[in-house]
């Protein structure tokens, strides 16, 4: 197995913007780049409610969540003040134009996540 998976050039990421990368086990990640062209990688997962961070704004290095507009930080996926929570990040390579993702965080880091199911919450009664 190679050490780094390659992902797509910079250029297929929007500016301020992300693509998803599909995984065979877990959510999806993102990957993030800003107005600076540096790229980040995140699992794709609010750690507030689970909104799908690839569809929020990437503001400097933060991305604002869509569903409840928490902030991330690109960097270490914290979440900023007063909010706390933190989605995992993934190690990111860039060769000229060309982005990689760590091949076995790919397909082993933060498997276990899900996202949130929403709707009524379940209850189970007795018998």
């Amino acid at each position: 197995m190679t050490e780094w998976t390659y992902i797509c050039k910079i250029d297929d990421i929007p500016v301020l913007g992300a693509r998803r990368v599909e995984r065979a086990h877990g959510l999806d990640v993102a990957v993030f780049r800003n107005s600076q062209d540096e790229v980040f990688a995140l699992l794709d997962r609010c750690p507030h409610k689970g909104g799908p961070l690839s569809q929020g704004i990437v503001f400097g290095t933060s991305v604002a969540c869509p569903l409840h507009n928490w902030t991330i930080g690109l960097c270490d996926g914290q979440a900023s003040a007063p909010d706390e929570g933190c989605t995992p990040k993934f190690e990111i390579k860039r060769e000229g134009a060309q982005i990689f993702l760590k091949s076995a965080e790919l397909q082993s880091h933060a498997t276990d996540l899900v996202r949130p199911i929403a709707g009524p919450a379940r209850r189970t009664t007795s018998a």
